[in-house]
This record gives structure tokens, C-alpha cells and sequence, in this order.
């Protein structure tokens, strides 16, 4: 379960990456953050973003089109 939740569903680039970055500052080192997008680049987008920030992706999941992403603060 995750510490925090950023549903970003029906947005585009960079909005899901945008609301994630908000969410990620006003978390602790080690808590974790579920971002939900239906963008199909916010893949590559999180991917990119999670190594430029030396953040940890956790996992990620597509399901019903619904692409779901588990970022740790550290």
C-alpha cells in the first residue's frame, strides 16, 4: 500500500510527471507513491524520471489500460 496516491488518469505528458514531482516534494525519504496514468508514454516518461531524480521504481503494471507505478523516495 502506498503512502501516497497521484491519479493522473485522462492527463498528457508532462502533467502525470508534473503532479508526481509535486507529490514526491512534499514526501519523507522512504515513503512510497502510487502514480495512476492512461498516457501510453507515461511508461518511458516514469522510467526516465525515476533515474533523473534517483528515486526507485519499485514496480509497474498496465491494467484495463490504467498504467499503475510504485515510486519509493529515497
Amino acid at each position: 500500500m502506498a503512502d501516497v496516491v497521484v491519479d493522473t488518469k485522462g492527463l498528457a505528458c508532462p502533467m502525470p510527471i508534473v503532479k508526481a514531482k509535486k507529490a514526491m516534494d512534499g514526501m519523507q525519504s522512504g515513503q512510497t507513491m502510487e502514480v495512476l496514468s492512461t498516457d501510453k508514454g507515461s511508461l518511458n516518461d516514469f522510467t526516465a524520471w525515476v533515474k533523473q531524480t534517483g528515486n526507485e521504481l519499485v514496480s509497474h503494471e498496465v491494467e484495463n489500460g490504467v498504467y499503475k507505478f510504485l515510486v519509493k523516495k529515497l
